[in-house]
């Protein structure tokens, strides 16, 4: 089918190709020969005047053409999937579909994996891939790459739906054979002693509460950072060091590990973390049921006991964190 000589059929291969800047990897994703996918990358040179994708030394790049039509070829795509064409009737049982998370490995570790362990059976076909928190977020949910963005409240869009999920607070860990914390944590000890924390990406990213710290010209002594929530816990075993974790994460790694968790000494707001998806999936029916199900389990586990610090409105946050917020590179 053409519209305006453009064979339609052709968007879907063109969005693979921009997407994976591959040839194979491109009919890998839309099930064609390498072959088919090649004469479908010559049709559309031909269409638009130009080569769309070059080799540069062992890769193919983009020009600057098919820059420009990433967005609003995956936009259609999107349209026709979420308003023109039909699905078939959705239930769980039989759905087989691909869902596409982001979330970071403490989200991964203190919700999505009771999740998909529950849905390992009420949805036996529907399979998932979750990809690690990115340098921009919001990049992957507006060009769809994504269907569903797990992070903290604040640094989530202001127009694409969300959906709450739980709220956390911190806490202090330690090895229980650090015998400085015999006594239990203190301020005093807490910027005594030395931290782990964790950065994120080439531009060593802070998390939440060294952001929070930062903005209150809070400063403790990191001896290491890391890039991975879970990997905090790990590196305070057999040293006098610390770290500030989620008390969710912090439990939980405590049935594994020698772990002393702790009350944290001075006041981070709690975070509360949400789902996001784009707005033109927001009446497809798969992606809604999962929403669904995450904020059913979510609510199911039962809540962290909060510390004395009150939750910031939302804007509040967004607004203090609002030079990360605004990339899309606040970290949870």
């Amino acid at each position: 089918m053409r519209f305006q000589r453009l064979d339609l059929n052709l968007l879907v291969a063109l969005n693979a190709l921009l997407e994976e800047r591959s040839v194979s990897a491109a009919a890998d994703r839309i099930y064609l020969s390498q072959s088919a996918t090649s004469s479908a990358l010559g049709r559309l040179r031909e269409y638009f005047k130009d080569d769309l994708l070059v080799m540069r030394g062992r890769h193919m790049v983009l020009t600057p053409r098919a820059e420009e039509l990433i967005t609003p070829v995956q936009e259609v795509l999107r349209q026709i999937e979420a308003k023109i064409a039909l699905p078939p009737e959705f239930t769980p049982e039989t759905c087989d579909r691909t869902i596409t998370i982001m979330a970071s490995d403490y989200s991964t570790e203190v919700l999505l994996s009771h999740v998909l362990k529950q849905l390992a059976i009420t949805a036996p076909h529907i399979s998932f891939e979750i990809l690690p928190l990115g340098e921009n977020i919001h990049e992957a949910l507006e060009r769809g790459t994504i269907d569903l963005l797990i992070s903290i409240d604040c640094s989530l869009m202001a127009h694409h739906p969300t959906q709450f999920l739980f709220q956390d607070d911190y806490v202090v860990v330690g090895c229980t054979n650090n015998p400085l914390l015999a006594g239990g944590m203190t301020r005093d000890l807490y910027f005594q002693l030395g931290h782990v924390a964790t950065r994120f990406g080439r531009s060593r990213l802070p998390a939440f509460e060294e952001l929070f710290m930062r903005s209150q010209s809070i400063q403790r002594r990191v001896e290491v950072a890391t890039a991975s929530f879970l990997s905090c816990p790990f590196l305070v075993v057999g040293t006098e060091r610390i770290a500030t974790v989620q008390r969710r994460l912090a439990t939980r790694m405590a049935q594994y590990l020698p772990l002393k968790v702790m009350e944290l000494p001075l006041d981070i707001p709690p975070v509360r973390v949400a789902a996001q998806w784009h707005r033109s999936m927001d009446k497809h029916p798969a992606i809604r049921w999962v929403v669904g199900e995450l904020a059913r389990i979510a609510a199911e586990k039962p809540p962290c006991p909060v510390g004395k610090t009150a939750v910031p409105p939302r804007m509040e946050l967004a607004r203090l964190f609002q030079p990360v917020a605004a990339t899309g590179s606040t970290r949870h």
